[in-house]
């Protein structure tokens, strides 16, 4: 039988989400018996069962948990370069820039600078991203390039941009404020800040055993905030330390803690000039 068709992956992912054909044959906006053979010519074609009917309620089979992993994978990448193709094909020269704000977003300015100095240079088009999705949007082509700090580099080209020490931000009535200088041990039974996107423990105390257990935040302000009132204790940058000096929160060097390390990242094997300028340029600026 022939291989599967695009189509009946997108079928095969909207019906494996919802468990429910009625469901998904809504969302997908076609009717319930088409959808239903689909699934069935599909199943045809793989030689194996992806949904177990026998039940009141559809499941997956093993073979259809593994799919659903894979479908993930083709389609995520089809429509990484459906959009990279796109973007390419449009009139003008330009590069979609990713970072979140702080030493990112600093140092793009810098680069952004560079850049209008060149007249020969691509277009830049900035987007300010939240934490730990930078990487996210350079592979699924949301973005060319991004510069970041902690992510995941599956499927990414990096280069090293700058490194900076790491301190302990505290509230300002935490017994361990009262001491000019910590240790990473000093912080393993502290709570840790959870952000909405992939962060951990390791990241936020330097101690990889524990998982994060403080409250979830979404931004540095969030950050600062559950700082101060107590409820986490968090390894931060030091220039983010001098831009948020306040009362209630008490910074301390930790020597122990791993840098934090600003990184610019571009999809893997990527062969555009305008990537490779940015990069070059980025380099020349960190210098």
């Amino acid at each position: 039988m022939p291989e599967p068709e695009i189509r009946e992956l997108r079928y095969f992912r909207a019906v494996a989400e919802d468990l429910n054909i009625t469901r998904a044959a809504e969302r997908l906006g076609i009717a319930q018996p088409p959808l239903s053979r689909a699934m069935r010519q599909l199943e045809r074609r793989l030689g194996v069962a992806l949904f177990d009917r026998a039940g009141h309620r559809l499941t997956l089979t093993r073979a259809g948990e593994t799919l659903v992993k894979e479908a993930a994978v083709v389609l995520g990448a089809l429509d990484s370069a459906v959009r990279r193709t796109r973007r390419a094909g449009l009139p003008g020269r330009s590069l979609v820039v990713t970072a979140k704000p702080g030493v990112a977003t600093e140092l793009l300015h810098r680069i952004r600078a560079r850049f209008r100095a060149e007249p020969d240079a691509p277009d830049l088009r900035v987007v300010v991203s939240g934490f730990g999705e930078q990487a996210d949007m350079v592979r699924d082509g949301r973005a060319d390039v991004a510069i970041a700090g902690c992510f995941d580099g599956h499927g990414l080209d990096t280069e090293l941009l700058t490194t900076e020490p790491r301190v302990a931000a505290l509230a300002a009535g935490h017994e361990l404020a009262v001491r000019d200088v910590l240790s990473t041990a000093d912080l393993v039974t502290e709570p840790a800040p959870r952000w909405s996107g992939p962060a951990d423990r390791d990241y936020w105390l330097g101690n990889p055993d524990r998982p994060a257990d403080g409250p979830v935040v979404r931004d540095t302000a969030q950050l600062l905030e559950v700082v101060a009132l107590g409820q986490a204790v968090a390894l931060v940058p030091a220039s983010l330390a001098a831009r948020n000096v306040r009362p209630d929160v008490t910074y301390r060097p930790v020597p122990d803690a791993s840098p934090y390390r600003t990184l610019v990242l571009w999809p893997e094997g990527s062969r555009s000039p305008w990537t490779t300028w940015f990069v070059e340029t980025a380099l020349e600026v960190t210098r």
